[in-house]
């Protein structure tokens, strides 16, 4: 059994029943695998709770939290629910369009950085809220956004 194996085994005993076990599992896993889903991942959450690994992919494909593909290694994800989009959620996303030299969706040729949005970071009260790598930034300006794009590539 690998340490990954071990570890969601550890964890899953907080639960009443190993399905309830596998989000926590999947972000092990992509934690893991240097952000991202591999097959191989699936089989080692599978076999720890004891279900399938169809059953594991099920769940990740849902949830826009789980990377199926590899992505880069900075990601820049803006929030554009109404809280986000009413303090300038679009100008945010366009200054880093602009820096980044990329589109939403689009990762830049060094695979240094991707830029998605997101539907909520769950910050309205500070917004507009980016994720970095899944690490959130609270009250962004587009006028944020060059100093914060010269930081990340620092």
């Amino acid at each position: 059994m690998s340490p990954l194996e071990e570890r969601i085994r550890a964890v899953s005993k907080a639960y009443p029943d190993r399905h309830s076990a596998v989000l926590p599992a999947l972000h092990m896993a992509q934690e893991e695998h240097d952000g991202w889903l591999p097959p191989e991942a699936f089989r080692a959450v599978a076999d720890a709770l004891d279900v399938t690994p169809a059953y594991c992919f099920s769940i990740a494909s849902f949830y826009d939290m789980f990377r199926l593909q590899p992505g880069a290694r900075t990601t820049i994800e803006v929030c554009t629910n109404i809280s986000c989009a009413a303090r300038g959620a679009q100008q945010v996303l366009e200054a880093f369009e602009r820096e980044l030299g990329i589109e939403v969706g689009q990762k830049s040729e060094d695979r240094a950085f991707e830029l998605g949005t997101i539907e909520c970071l769950g910050g309205c009260g500070w917004a507009t809220v980016i994720a970095v790598n899944d690490r959130q930034r609270v009250g962004v300006s587009a006028e944020d956004v060059p100093a914060l794009v010269e930081e990340l590539r620092g």
